[in-house]
């Protein structure tokens, strides 16, 4: 008896020193005003998705004051219609003070995203952080007591659409939707069109960049209903991609989208968008898309409309557009540059990527607090950038690969900027890539740009020779007067204030991480792990006796959470 009560108090306190273990090896991790606690080893955790998260709080807080502003003149204008004039019922019913604005983190973790929102962004009186995940879900729980935020965070157990799908009806929808998945997020884009409010923000962040920028262009239209091309402005095409994505399965529900802002930054993008409901204005997206034609030798980019709108002389109002379809195709048979042949792309978003306005108020007021903000000044840096881009010009040449198609020493950027500009026509940076030319000015123009430079940088006589595109492109006449002395506007302002606009790389292997697994079916998840590195597996089996049913006892199918 002695020995049995012995054995019972022996385990109990190994078990009450295993907790104490526990509680101690937990990881701490601080970020904004928010801190969590991680348990375990098998939680992922980038800092460099911090400039995500901080890029996306700035930007929900200058959403909810225009979000609050647009509601309250809407109800206003309503009661103003039905002649209801009573300005006290006015602010009661409808008053900024009384709007709900309510955040969906569809893919949560750790829940460091949603305590942040709930900690830093004003006027949010909402948020639910779901998961498919039971153990991501308890992580969360804990976070949001760990930080004192339950009275507005909610915690939901269910597949992201599912929750979506759910809200879908105009008395419960989000007022903004956060989609950050590992990879592809079009398998969540129709069920977070339809959640959304009428001029509510969805927030999507894209990691699977191969596909994006033309590595599988058959997957890309798979994925995202359109073939992407392997281009040096892929980075742009990338977005340009995700936001026709996102309108194709909006125009379905007879809604469309106005993109605020859309940053390509390390190994993603993040676009962020307002819906709207409007059967007349999806009539205009054929006007905002267009096909991608690709010289297949000098890489110049024209682009075909689908559509277009002209004034209708029929109507007495001047105001009133009709819509035509364009002539195609937009290029010959071959390139007039360099007589090669064209791929085609898209179809791409070609209307306007950011709204300027709107850009400036969020680069405000992270300038006016960068002490909320732990990577201020690369947002300053990328916002600067994105203010100064041509609105009006989709994609952009690259310097590097413009000289270096023709085997010509690289012209320095100041000179080839100085010379679009002396030439008349506008230009800017990309804030996707360091060596970008954003401009108006037709490619004979900068093909003669280049055409003179090579006078006093002349090629190699046996490259000139041994590359036929080469030679064509510089037995070619110059055409356009060209002006290489140097500009004082040609150095843009982010660059003359010392802006932080290129990020470098943070660690020597940085990146989306991996996977993180769904703890849904064990068996499947098992097999999955399994069937990993298969082949190499059955080589080794044919040099050792050890039986599958040993193997399978070593694979560790334990959840994964990626914050």
């Amino acid at each position: 008896m002695f020995l049995l009560q012995f054995r019972r108090l022996f385990r109990t306190l190994g078990q009450n020193s295993m907790k104490m273990e526990v509680s101690t090896n937990q990881k701490s991790i601080k970020e904004g005003k928010a801190e969590i606690y991680l348990t375990t080893e098998k939680v992922f955790y980038n800092p460099v998705q911090e400039f995500n998260r901080d890029l996306s709080i700035a930007v929900l807080t200058i959403f909810s004051e225009d979000y609050k502003t647009e509601k309250l003149a809407k109800a206003q204008q309503k009661t103003m219609n039905k002649k209801e004039l009573i300005r006290e019922d006015v602010e009661g019913t409808t008053g900024s003070e009384q709007l709900d604005i309510t955040i969906l983190e569809a893919l949560s973790a750790t829940g460091l995203r949603s305590i942040r929102y709930a900690k830093e962004v004003p006027n949010v009186t909402k948020i639910v952080a779901n998961d498919l995940s039971l153990q991501a879900v308890e992580t969360i729980k804990s976070n949001i007591v760990h930080n004192q935020v339950e009275n507005i965070i909610e915690t939901s157990h269910d597949d992201a659409c599912m929750v979506m799908y759910k809200h879908k009806h105009h008395s419960n929808r989000f007022a903004a939707i956060d989609l950050d998945p590992y990879g592809c997020p079009s398998v969540f884009l129709d069920s977070a069109v339809q959640s959304v409010q009428d001029g509510g923000l969805l927030l999507i962040t894209a990691t699977d960049m191969a596909v994006l920028a033309g590595n599988s262009p058959e997957t890309c239209y798979c994925k995202y209903g359109a073939v992407s091309l392997k281009t040096k402005c892929c980075h742009e095409m990338a977005l340009r991609i995700m936001l026709q994505c996102i309108e194709s399965h909006a125009n379905r529900y007879s809604r469309y989208i106005v993109p605020l802002i859309s940053i390509s930054a390390d190994f993603y993008i993040r676009v962020f968008v307002k819906v709207y409901s409007g059967a007349i204005h999806c009539k205009k997206t054929t006007s905002k898309l267009s096909m991608v034609y690709q010289c297949t030798g000098c890489d110049n980019i024209t682009l075909q409309p689908l559509g277009g709108f002209k004034p209708n002389p029929s109507e007495k109002n001047p105001a009133q557009m009709k819509a035509y379809l364009p002539a195609a195709p937009p290029v010959g048979e071959y390139c007039v540059n360099c007589h090669q042949r064209h791929h085609v792309g898209g179809p791409i978003w070609s209307a306007p990527i950011h709204d300027h306005v709107f850009v400036s108020r969020v680069l405000s007021h992270v300038e006016d607090h960068p002490e909320l903000f732990g990577t201020a000044k690369r947002i300053a840096g990328v916002l600067a950038m994105v203010r100064e881009e041509l609105q009006e010009v989709p994609l952009y040449y690259t310097l590097d690969k413009l000289f270096g198609r023709v085997h010509l020493e690289t012209m320095p950027m100041l000179i080839m900027r100085s010379a679009i500009l002396n030439a008349g026509y506008k230009v800017s940076y990309s804030h996707a890539s360091k060596m970008s030319l954003k401009t108006a000015a037709p490619a004979q123009v900068i093909w003669d740009i280049v055409r003179t430079w090579e006078k006093t940088h002349p090629v190699k006589p046996a490259k000139l020779e041994a590359d036929p595109v080469t030679k064509h492109i510089l037995s070619q006449d110059i055409k356009t007067p060209v002006d290489l002395s140097e500009q004082p506007d040609a150095n843009p302002i982010s660059r003359r204030d010392g802006k932080l606009r290129f990020q470098t790389n943070p660690a020597p292997h940085w990146g989306p991480g991996s996977r993180a697994a769904v703890n849904v079916g064990e068996e499947k998840m098992s097999k999955a792990i399994r069937n990993q590195n298969k082949c190499s597996k059955n080589k080794k089996r044919q040099h050792s006796p050890q039986s599958d049913d040993e193997k399978r006892k070593k694979t560790d199918a334990d959840t994964e959470i990626n914050v």
